[in-house]
C-alpha cells in the first residue's frame, strides 16, 4: 500500500513539474554541478562519470534528431529532397523530436546519484 501511495505522489509532483521546463533544468544543472564537484573533490568515480557522459551525449543526440530522417523518408525521395509545402494539398511535417524534452530531462535528472558505492580499483578489476 505504501509503495502505491509513494508512486502516486511521485507521479503527481512529476505531472505538476511538466510545464516548468526552466526550473526543472536549473535544478538538474545544480545537481549535476554538485556531482561534478564531488567527483573532483574526492578524485574518484572517473570511469562512472565517463560512462555517464557518453550516455548523456547519446540522449542529447536523440533529443536533437528528428523522429523521421528526411533523407530516408520515401515521400521526400520523389522530390529533390525535403521542401516546404507550396500548395494547400501538400502535407506540412513539423519537426518532431525522436526523444521529447520531458523524457530527456527525466532521464538526465535521475542519473546523478552522488552516493555510488564503488571504489576505483574495484571498477578497474571488474572491467578487465
Amino acid at each position: 500500500k505504501w509503495r502505491t501511495d509513494a508512486t502516486r505522489a511521485f507521479q503527481y509532483y512529476l505531472d505538476r513539474s511538466t510545464p516548468h521546463a526552466t526550473g526543472r533544468w536549473l535544478g538538474t544543472l545544480v545537481v549535476a554541478a554538485v556531482y561534478a564537484l564531488r567527483v573532483l573533490s574526492i578524485h574518484g568515480f572517473y570511469i562512472v562519470s565517463y560512462g555517464l557522459g557518453i550516455y548523456l551525449l547519446n540522449l542529447l543526440i536523440g533529443f536533437l534528431s528528428p523522429m523521421v530522417d528526411p533523407e530516408l523518408d520515401p515521400s521526400a525521395a520523389a522530390h529533390d529532397g525535403p521542401a516546404l509545402p507550396t500548395r494547400g494539398s501538400d502535407e506540412f511535417k513539423p519537426f518532431i523530436r525522436r526523444l521529447p524534452e520531458f523524457k530527456f530531462w527525466y532521464v538526465c535528472s535521475r542519473l546523478h546519484h552522488p552516493d555510488l558505492p564503488r571504489h576505483q580499483p574495484d571498477l578497474d578489476l571488474r572491467s578487465t
